[in-house]
């Protein structure tokens, strides 16, 4: 047992970014590079901070919050303002064992299915008991081990982990929470195979759950949280869940695989060797190397069948994408709550995994709150690491105003709440952030007063009429007279004719043509026309109706801005289709409709508008 838990290395949560890169990059492995942890200083006077009208210190509404001093230089994460009183008890190490169904079966080296969990308590008196915040993921003990020139594996799970074990450590466990830490089946110390998503990492994830409700010490609630993988593994827990699942906060963690790789049909780069660069990534020639599931062997062909042969059955020939959709069966199962994290500009796990599923989990009864930002694939908090990942069109317009140094305080009334039962419920909203860095509330999103602007293509300019390998498409809408606020998931019904080929791809870029700004993206397979996951046949030479959605957007076009519209065959990280030397012809006539959701929020006065609190000032 270590003695000390910040003597040891901390790992970064790399989350599913380790997979978001070139397909050679992804077989030979991307290693996380190991960084020291230092723990966070309390940054306020307790005293001055408690002066609030609220009953509970945590309890500040969103439109106080910019009035909060809650930052200092050097800090890289938002910390509670507020000091707990409870040490850390030296971590335990526990082996759960699990009972899977026997289509779940492996073949191979005869061994225990067990998971493997890291646990730190918190030092309560004898008697008390507390509720435990979960991050699982495969990431634990993850690298090179067994491949001669990759490097060593990352850290185990019995180190805090840098995404969210580590903070939680830092800041929830003093104010009496349990931090656990597990690794998924086949990774770390967890046995059986690694069945990347699929139904036996599923149950294996809620077996663990149930067992730390159980605890003598537990209150019997379990909250999960995680960025990227360790978000979808937040979905799986709520599949067929645990009573004592309460609640989760996916941070950009993928409601399904097909739906991780998949935009109306259009594949990406890495689905094609997702499943191989797992296995390579947690083989570290043990005996669990050598258990292998029927999955193991779908999985790698799946990406291949689905890319060029989904028309005539190629991604239907087993169950693997359906067992591997994970949103279905939370909208059944799951009663607790939702704490909903997203990156608009995250194009590892695209936000359209987050919109409409919002709007799906309220009407099922699912409480849930929202906070998204106008960053890539990061947690909302990290003021540093947003400003090296974004570029213009892509983010910087909203720094440094994204990075939500409150956001400790805003998830901690929701631990709170749902985990101890403790002072009034949080208000169940979106915290939206606009473009240009302005940040609004609503109470869904898109908001419910949003409308539609119809403009069909033959009040457009064009250049170019067909999208190939070699050619492409410019489309001018011309300017409004009123400010544009887009405010939601905008559609481009595109007639489009195919050519001597059984297929065709359209890729489409919107920009704020009079400031050459960047500002949201929609791609489409024709297979996949009507949009969603079943592909339909395609005939050479006939005209189709392709009714592309672009990823969610929250921008403003002023008014007298022009927009454009770029369509190629293929942009940043998808595939080319099949049939992309031909390409298809576009017909930019009325038969095509651009429709813009749009809403009205007067600049200075809407009420929806907030301020964050300003933390860069501090640093210059």
């Amino acid at each position: 047992m270590q003695e000390e838990v910040f003597e040891a290395e901390i790992v970064p949560d790399s989350g599913d970014n380790t997979l978001n890169i070139t397909l050679g990059t992804t077989f030979a492995v991307a290693i996380i590079f190991l960084l020291l942890g230092t723990n966070v200083g309390k940054i306020l006077d307790e005293e001055a901070f408690t002066e609030t009208s609220v009953p509970n210190w945590w309890e500040v509404p969103i439109h106080e919050r910019h009035e909060l001093e809650l930052y200092v230089p050097g800090q890289e994460r938002s910390v509670l303002p507020i000091n707990g009183t409870l040490g850390v008890r030296t971590y335990t190490e526990h082996f759960i064992e699990v009972e899977l169904p026997p289509s779940e079966d492996d073949v191979g080296f005869p061994e225990p299915d067990v998971m493997h969990v890291a646990l730190w308590l918190p030092d309560v008196a004898e008697g008390v008991k507390v509720p435990v915040i979960m991050t699982i993921h495969p990431y634990y003990d993850f690298g090179g081990e067994g491949m001669p020139g990759v490097g060593e594996d990352s850290n185990p799970n019995t180190i805090p982990d840098r995404g969210v074990g580590e903070w939680v450590y830092n800041n929830f466990i003093s104010h009496g929470y349990a931090l656990a830490q597990a690794s998924t089946f086949g990774t770390g110390q967890s046995t059986h195979c690694q069945d990347v998503k699929g139904l036996g990492e599923q149950i294996g994830i809620q077996a663990v759950v149930d067992w730390l409700g159980k605890q003598n010490w537990s209150n019997g609630n379990v909250g999960l949280m995680g960025k990227s993988y360790a978000g979808t593994t937040n979905w799986e827990a709520a599949q067929n869940p645990s009573e004592h699942l309460k609640t989760i906060v996916p941070i950009s963690g993928s409601i399904g695989v097909q739906e991780m790789f998949y935009r109306n049909g259009s594949s990406e780069f890495r689905a094609l060797g997702y499943d191989a660069a797992y296995w390579a990534a947690t083989s570290d020639l043990t005996t669990d190397e050598m258990r292998v599931c029927q999955d193991d062997l779908q999985g790698p062909l799946n990406p291949f069948t689905t890319h060029l042969w989904a028309h005539y059955g190629g991604a239907e020939w087993n169950d693997y994408w359906d067992e591997r959709r994970h949103l279905p069966d939370v909208l059944a199962n799951y009663k607790g709550s939702v704490y909903l994290v997203w990156g608009m500009q995250d194009w590892n796990v695209d936000p359209y995994h987050a919109f409409p599923t919002y709007q799906l989990m309220r009407d099922a009864g699912i409480p849930a709150r929202g906070i998204m930002g106008q960053w890539a694939h990061n947690y909302p908090d990290q003021p540093t690491t947003h400003q090296n990942a974004v570029s213009p069109g892509y983010g910087a317009e909203a720094y440094p105003e994204m990075t939500r140094m409150d956001w400790a305080v805003d998830l901690f009334w929701w631990f709170e709440y749902w985990l101890k039962g403790n002072g009034e419920m949080p208000e169940l909203h979106v915290q939206m952030q606009r473009h240009d860095g302005r940040w609004h509330v609503e109470d869904t999103w898109p908001p419910e007063d949003m409308y539609w602007e119809e403009i069909t293509l033959d009040q457009a300019t064009s250049s170019g009429s067909t999208v190939s390998a070699t050619s492409s498409v410019t489309v001018t809408i011309p300017a409004s007279d009123n400010d544009r606020f887009i405010s939601g998931l905008p559609t481009l019904h595109l007639s489009a004719t195919t050519g001597l080929c059984d297929g065709g791809q359209v890729f489409a870029t919107m920009f704020d043509a009079t400031q050459n700004l960047r500002i949201g993206h929609a791609t489409m397979d024709v297979r996949y026309r009507d949009g969603g996951y079943e592909a339909k046949t395609v005939t050479p030479l006939t005209t189709y109706n392709m009714q592309m959605e672009f990823n969610p957007m929250d921008v403003i076009i002023p008014a007298g801005n022009e927009i454009t519209i770029e369509l190629t065959e293929m942009g940043m990280d998808y595939l080319p289709s099949a049939c992309a030397a031909i390409g298809m012809q576009v017909n930019i006539d009325s038969s095509s409709v651009l429709s813009l959701p749009l809403i009205d929020r007067d600049e200075e006065t809407a009420p929806e508008w907030f301020e964050v609190p300003n933390w860069w000032d501090v640093v210059e």
